[in-house]
């Protein structure tokens, strides 16, 4: 739904200011955010350097699966020659104990896994997830009732339990990425439906989708043109913070040995192989561990601050980087400027309704400001409840 026109009055005269539109908006408030700006620019140059690892290992001359025996110093049981694990000119980051293959290439590569299983399978989660959801809430009651049964007949599975199950009853020779990425979509979307089929409930209540019911469309061309734009804001910020786990869960999966299999790279495959090599060459423990790390907290605080930003109501639940004011000061941070109304007429944030707020609601404006086309409907209906 749109937002209102914001009325002024300057010299006497009345001045209509345009709305702000909702991207525009969505961008001031994320900017007031520097922890979640800084979250962006890591996610935003890991996602780059997934993209373009090909070309980085090309420009270092080395590929993640050949093997360099000559490296490694057979004698202490592979362990990597030369200072530092074995880095180099030829060897950015060193090399892998045992069989000396290339650990810049092996974990640019391992990224291109990680982060492409978690954002395929996030967005096998959210189409599962709110097609279940929008048909729970719209259909019939005993609809309602299986789909809400099942719904949480696949949230009390246990992920890590089924997904070890599956994975270990496929046939090897299905490809692991693709495996590993339905698994984790086709398992995990319980809670995506639960939070979808709630918001529907609550938007069906709302003036312009009753309206729009009333002009005759049809309970799919409602959802399609009334309901879906409503559940943009809370199912991209679920989406959002379920990117990390998943990530967290392909990694767990590989370390357990039923995800990504080799020569695949893949950073949970790489922390499967160096637990025993933490002692003799710590950059192969270290590097696959940290980029997890720092993947995963880039991810949950970006998250976290879209879900700010969508609902600026909501205060960070981290609390770091969120630009708010000083006490005493604008309410920075917020999305809110000192002074703004609502279309239900209140005043300021924490302040009293003003004059001729009540009247501005029974009278249908919140329609009016963004679904104009059913104002007519909404205001006979009305008129037809006051007269009963």
């Amino acid at each position: 739904m749109s937002e209102a026109s914001t009325v002024s009055r300057t010299g006497g005269t009345d001045t209509t200011v345009p709305p702000v539109s909702g991207a525009r908006q969505f961008w001031r408030r994320l900017r007031t955010q520097r922890a979640a700006l800084v979250a962006a620019v890591v996610v935003a140059l890991l996602v780059l350097v997934a993209l373009t690892a090909p070309l980085l290992t090309a420009v270092e001359g080395q590929d993640p699966t050949t093997y360099h025996p000559s490296l490694v110093d057979s004698a202490r049981g592979g362990v990597p020659v030369g200072p530092f694990g074995g880095i180099s000119g030829d060897h950015w980051l060193g090399v892998e104990p045992q069989t000396g293959r290339d650990l810049f290439a092996r974990l640019v590569h391992g990224a291109r896994v990680s982060l492409g299983v978690a954002l395929t399978a996030t967005l096998v989660q959210v189409l599962i997830g709110v097609a279940v959801g929008v048909a729970a809430a719209l259909g019939s009651r005993w609809v309602d009732q299986l789909l809400s049964r099942a719904t949480d007949i696949i949230v009390a599975m246990p992920l890590m339990i089924m997904a070890l199950a599956l994975l270990a009853i496929v046939p090897s020779a299905f490809p692991r990425p693709v495996l590993v990425t339905l698994v984790i979509g086709l398992i995990a979307w319980g809670s995506v439906a639960k939070i979808v089929r709630a918001q529907t409930l609550t938007l069906k209540g709302l003036d312009h989708v009753a309206a729009a019911r009333l002009s005759g469309w049809g309970t799919w061309h409602v959802a399609r043109r009334e309901l879906l734009p409503g559940l943009a804001a809370p199912v991209i910020t679920y989406a959002a913070l379920l990117v990390p786990m998943n990530i967290s869960v392909e990694a767990a999966l590989s370390f357990l040995g039923v995800g990504v299999k080799p020569p695949t790279p893949s950073w949970g495959q790489m922390l499967t192989s160096a637990d025993v090599w933490y002692q003799a060459a710590p950059q192969y423990l270290l590097l696959p561990a940290g980029a997890l790390f720092v993947t995963v907290l880039a991810l949950t605080v970006l998250g976290d601050g879209v879900r700010t930003a969508l609902d600026p109501r909501a205060a960070s639940r981290l609390g770091v980087g969120t630009g708010r004011g000083r006490a005493g000061g604008p309410g920075r941070g917020t999305g809110r400027s000192n002074g703004a109304r609502d279309i239900s007429g209140r005043g300021p944030a924490g302040g009293a309704a003003q004059p001729g707020g009540g009247a501005a609601q029974k009278e249908g404006l919140q329609v009016a400001a963004g679904e104009g086309r059913h104002l007519l409907v909404v205001v006979q209906f009305e008129a037809a409840q006051r007269v009963e």
